[in-house]
């Protein structure tokens, strides 16, 4: 038996490139068996009659990028439906890392290394397609196969989760396996598990979707508690492992009347997707303040989605708060005509519509007569990401600033040029050209400002204009913040 009729066995798919790098595809002998939340290797055997040495792509309509993770402000929109999303069950993956090299051998026959991973069980039917760079598909859809998979359900392995005190609580859970991969798969996650993040939150005596394997799991709660790394197996035709964590905390600040708040957190825009659903519902946010062990969590309804998510503003804590666990839904002025004087939270309103207006467009465009408006109303408002746009000359990343010339500070004497300066507060003027606490200089002797939030930008930038108003005897609060996600 040679060796091409040992590997053939274990093929999903044969690639023909002619020689005129034209890739026509047929499914090959391997037996199409995936697992549900798992993922699989098949071989791909490559006829390379043209000699080229490019990346071999794999594609698939029922795999296209519906979310994926983004490190970018605002993520771009993806148009699909959601009946879309029943059809994009498949993750796949060309493993082009160490010790394969990532392009083609450029030999007559080679054979590459493709990863399936299943969203679902059952039979269903995916479309494998494989090109060499733009134009080398062949004519006819010959470049695509249609494979149909039977996907062996995946293992309910069980979730106890308790509090010190031994209290069924909520939690976050990081699964990999032994190659580090994360489960479920985030870019076949939907709502209420989110595919920017490595975490799902679970509750006591919910579960986790597996395929057989070895797996490591953390569970974490918040920065108040200690992380517990535990390893279990799954295995194929066994009752599963059901995890048991008893979770310790390092401090409990709520035992003295501190309780953990994020006054701007996000459902919409950001992270978020914005097809087929725009943003995720309040129990979908719910879940992750429970699993946060967050006490109070602000849900700013900002301009991505707006018309969509304002129909969870309800003027007071959400129906699905509890005593120890609050959450709302108000409004971040972002994406509105003001922005550019900064970004608002109005936090404890009664209305979420300025007077007058129907369209996000129709909003003031300067912020005083927005915190005006949300005061009056009972509210508690104040600027958001507070540093943007108040920067000092020649910061460096860490929030210093390096002296271009012999520079005096007073209380601080002569600094050397390139020497940091981090002295609070500091003399010099901010460009005021961001989305921060631009108009806050005004807003806060005006009286019609309650707090400054930080924490997601430089400190300096914060610190600084905050603690200017304070030497003038103003005494606005400040206030930590996530901005998540």
């Amino acid at each position: 038996m040679t060796i091409q009729e040992i590997l053939d066995r274990y093929c999903v798919a044969g690639v023909r490139i002619n020689a005129e790098s034209r890739v026509t595809v047929e499914s090959g002998p391997a037996e199409k068996l995936l697992f549900e939340q798992g993922w699989k290797s098949f071989l791909v055997k490559v006829h390379n009659e043209a000699g080229i040495t490019t990346i071999l792509v794999a594609e698939s309509p029922n795999a296209a990028p519906q979310f994926r993770r983004s490190t970018a402000a605002k993520s771009p929109s993806h148009d699909i439906t959601a009946s879309d999303v029943a059809n994009r069950w498949l993750d796949i993956e060309m493993l082009d890392r160490r010790p394969l090299n990532p392009r083609l051998s450029g030999l007559a026959v080679e054979y590459r290394i493709v990863q399936l991973c299943s969203r679902d069980a059952g039979k269903r039917e995916a479309k494998l397609a494989f090109n060499v760079g733009q134009g080398t598909q062949d004519i006819g859809f010959r470049n695509e196969v249609a494979i149909l998979f039977d996907c062996s359900p995946a293992s309910e392995v069980r979730i106890k989760i308790r509090d010190l005190d031994g209290t069924p609580i909520s939690a976050a859970f990081v699964v990999r396996d032994q190659r580090g991969r994360v489960y479920p798969n985030p870019a076949r996650r939907l709502a209420p598990d989110f595919y920017f993040h490595d975490q799902v939150y679970r509750a006591d005596g919910e579960f986790l979707l597996l395929p057989p394997g070895d797996y490591t799991v953390t569970a974490s709660r918040g920065p108040e508690y200690h992380p517990q790394t535990k390893s279990f197996t799954v295995r194929a035709n066994e009752v599963p492992p059901e995890i048991d964590f008893q979770l310790e905390r390092w401090i409990h600040p709520a035992n003295r009347n501190w309780y953990s708040g994020d006054h701007h957190v996000h459902a919409a825009g950001c992270a978020h997707y914005e097809n087929p659903t725009k943003g995720v519902s309040p129990a979908d946010m719910m879940r992750h303040i429970l699993g946060e062990d967050l006490n109070v969590g602000c849900v700013l309804t900002w301009g991505p989605c707006w018309y969509s998510q304002k129909q969870y503003f309800e003027g007071k804590d959400s129906v699905l708060s509890t005593p120890n666990y609050l959450m709302r839904y108000d409004i971040e002025v972002s994406g509105f005509p003001s922005s550019h004087a900064g970004h608002l939270c109005l936090l404890r309103l009664k209305e979420d519509d300025y007077p007058g207006t129907t369209l996000v467009e129709e909003w003031p465009s300067w912020t005083i007569p927005v915190l005006d408006w949300g005061k009056k109303q009972g509210g508690v408002v104040g600027y958001s990401h507070s540093g943007w746009g108040l920067g000092l000359p020649d910061v460096a990343s860490n929030g210093q600033r390096l002296t271009t010339m012999p520079y005096r500070n007073p209380g601080r004497g002569q600094a050397r040029v390139g020497e940091a300066v981090d002295t609070l507060p500091d003399y010099a003027v901010p460009p005021f050209d961001g989305i921060g606490a631009n108009e806050f200089i005004v807003a806060a002797p005006l009286g019609v400002c309650d707090f400054i939030s930080a924490v997601d930008t430089p400190s300096i930038w914060e610190l600084n204009i905050w603690y200017h108003t304070l030497n003038c005897g103003l005494r606005t609060r400040i206030s930590g913040e996530t901005d998540f996600p």
